[in-house]
């Protein structure tokens, strides 16, 4: 079996993937009242409530040992073959990793057989128009990588039940080095540990990746770049498509 993803890319992954708290308070909301949670593809424990008992599972040993001393115990297991009953946690947690299973039909099944009063899953909108100018100007290709990946609102609907899905607008200034938290600060992408904690980053050949960051740059260099987005400058948050999905059992 290949090993996974983030055993070979995850390297330094929990410094530069820090919760945001504007996130984390959605994801707090949306768990609600749920007394344990489980936290599916935990990797290093980003948006793991302290307030209440949580279990993470996480299949990558490298994401394991970034864990920080006092976090949630962990599983090392597959979302398709979870080891807990049926209806053993309140609540079930999947924080953008539906789109890395190998089955997300089967860890779907799973997500809803443990979770006795709601799942949550944050996610990108595979629907969503191509409004954000790194994917749509100079790297396309994530675009194409992603969009067959995350699942549609639709089929979690009918895999987790009635949900209700909330628009996550990203801040300008976000804390957590998701592709999309850059928005307003282009530079951040020209640094390649930034772009490293980037899963879309890390799955195209590297000659393209440094052959559309050096357009980048030159963009960025010249002005190009502001004339183009300065709208995007005097904007607190976007919306590019991030969805909280809710739903409860």
């Amino acid at each position: 079996m290949a090993a996974p993803l983030y055993d070979r890319i995850g390297a330094g992954y929990a410094a530069r993937r820090q919760p945001d708290p504007r996130i984390a308070r959605a994801i707090l909301e949306a768990l609600g009242d749920a007394a344990s949670v489980v936290n599916l593809g935990a990797g290093a424990g980003s948006y793991e409530p302290a307030d209440r008992p949580v279990v993470a599972v996480e299949p990558s040993f490298g994401m394991i040992g970034q864990r920080a001393a006092g976090s949630a115990p962990v599983v090392g297991a597959v979302v398709e073959r979870l080891p807990f009953r049926d209806g053993a946690f309140d609540a079930a947690l999947a924080v953008l990793t539906v789109h890395h299973w190998a089955d997300r039909a089967a860890g779907l099944r799973e997500m809803r057989r443990v979770a006795r009063r709601r799942a949550v899953v944050l996610t990108w909108d595979p629907a969503h128009g191509d409004g954000f100018w790194l994917t749509a100007e100079y790297l396309p290709e994530i675009l194409r990588l992603d969009r067959p990946r995350f699942p549609p609102l639709d089929d979690l609907a009918r895999a987790l039940g009635p949900s209700v899905v909330r628009p996550l607008a990203i801040p300008h200034d976000c804390a957590d080095g998701f592709l999309g938290a850059f928005w307003r600060r282009p530079h951040a992408y020209l640094d390649p540990r930034v772009r490293q904690a980037m899963s879309g980053f890390a799955q195209l050949d590297p000659s393209l990746v440094d052959q559309r960051i050096a357009a980048l740059a030159d963009d960025l260099g010249s002005g190009r770049w502001r004339e183009r987005h300065a709208a995007l400058l005097g904007r607190t948050e976007l919306d590019l498509g991030y969805r909280l999905v809710v739903a409860e059992r």
